[in-house]
């Protein structure tokens, strides 16, 4: 018989429990003591595949981190897939992310249909789907869907602005509305003529396109046929591009108010052609990075050396880059947040306590959430293009 004496009776308490720690780490999924394993679904092809831009930032973003050290000591392993901007493809993509590949969470997944498809099976699932990039009102939902948040301003509140600033500089001004036909359009079409009000007969043409079709050639002369002397809409950057360039070749020169979905200098207005953009106005919350006012700003000097460094393939005037980088920095605030013990449900209580801002804000807007609201960003900026930049407009 072998006899334990009180010191092995200890060490063996103190073994059981240091095992029990390493356990509960690994069944967590996607966390371990050194990794923090987390998905992403963008449209790397298809029709959508400008937005590209933001899984290839991601991964350069999080280089950056891993090189300081990771978050609270553990590295972060980022999987971003292929989803071609199709709802089934997304499907498909997510659950591969999380019954196969295991990750803690899903990140910044784009386009409003796309997460909509999967936001039922992630909730269920109580994986954190969060930060995304998509503004649809209907995707803040935490009494419904409580793992579920977007990164941006709602549509509904960024068109109901747009309208509101017509309404002011244009009374009595004839007006003409596209806007793609999904989710994403469909919101900010409802956001629009809601600020429009008593109003709403001003708008006198309305037209909408499906992101299969190959142009909108059809859609605007019909809109132009309005005589509407004011224009908003929504688009895609593929399809933002052909719409500024389409209304200028028209010779139909409507004051021209445009969704952030496409404002980006380098994947919209560059390949509109800069006369065609002159004097639209689109609305922002992030610091553009050619307008010069930033120039010696400290947040823009980091950026553009993480730009340089890390991500030296992407073109510094492209807005999505700066979006990317702040979006990330945000999870990493999250992260940091949460602290040593990331559950799932941790990840997702400190989403949901949101209350700070982080670099490339514009001043003013800083970042707040609770379990009741779940909007992060709430106020945006306008801002109108001149020459080859944006100008921020006064509040």
């Amino acid at each position: 018989m072998i006899k334990l004496t009180r010191r092995d009776a200890l060490a063996g308490l103190l073994v059981a429990a240091s095992t029990r720690t390493v356990s509960a780490v690994e069944e967590m999924p996607g966390i371990t003591a050194q990794e923090i394993k987390i998905g992403e679904t963008v449209p790397f092809s298809g029709p959508a595949s400008a937005y590209g831009v933001l899984g290839r930032a991601h991964e350069a973003f999080f280089s950056m981190i891993n090189d300081r050290g990771g978050v609270n000591g553990r590295k972060i392993k980022l999987l971003c897939l292929d989803d071609a901007y199709s709802p089934p493809k997304t499907v498909e993509q997510t659950r591969k992310l999380v019954e196969q590949d295991e990750v803690a969470l899903i990140f910044g997944s784009l386009g409003t249909p796309t997460n909509l498809a999967i936001r039922k099976y992630l909730n269920t699932k109580g994986v954190p789907h969060i930060l995304l990039a998509a503004g649809a009102t209907n995707v803040t939902d935490p009494a419904q869907y409580p793992w579920t948040m977007p990164w941006q301003p709602n549509y509904f509140d960024e068109a109901f602005t747009y309208a509101k600033r017509i309404l002011a500089d244009k009374p009595g001004a004839k007006i003409a509305l596209m806007h793609a036909n999904d989710d994403s359009g469909r919101d900010y079409a409802t956001g629009f003529k809601a600020g429009l009000g008593d109003k709403a007969s001003l708008l006198v043409s309305e037209a909408t396109y499906d992101t299969s079709e190959p142009t909108v050639t059809s859609q605007l002369a019909k809109l132009k046929s309005s005589e509407a002397t004011a224009f908003f809409f929504h688009a895609t950057p593929k399809f933002g591009a052909q719409i500024i360039r389409g209304i200028y070749e028209l010779g139909w020169k409507p004051a021209t108010f445009v969704a952030q979905t496409a404002s980006s200098v380098a994947g919209v207005l560059e390949p509109a052609g800069y006369e065609a953009a002159q004097g639209i106005v689109s609305s922002a919350y992030l610091k553009d990075a050619s307008d010069p006012q930033w120039a010696n700003d400290q947040e823009m000097k980091d950026w553009r050396a993480w730009m340089s460094k890390y991500h030296p393939q992407g073109d510094v005037n492209d807005y999505l880059n700066v979006y990317a980088y702040a979006q990330a920095w945000c999870l990493v605030k999250i992260l940091e947040q949460a602290g040593q013990d990331l559950t799932r449900k941790n990840i997702m209580a400190s989403a949901a306590s949101v209350n700070f801002r982080v670099p490339m804000l514009l001043p003013g807007i800083t970042l707040e959430t609770s379990k009741a609201d779940y909007r992060l960003i709430k106020k945006v900026r306008l801002m109108k293009f001149e020459g080859k930049r944006w100008m921020l407009l006064p509040d």
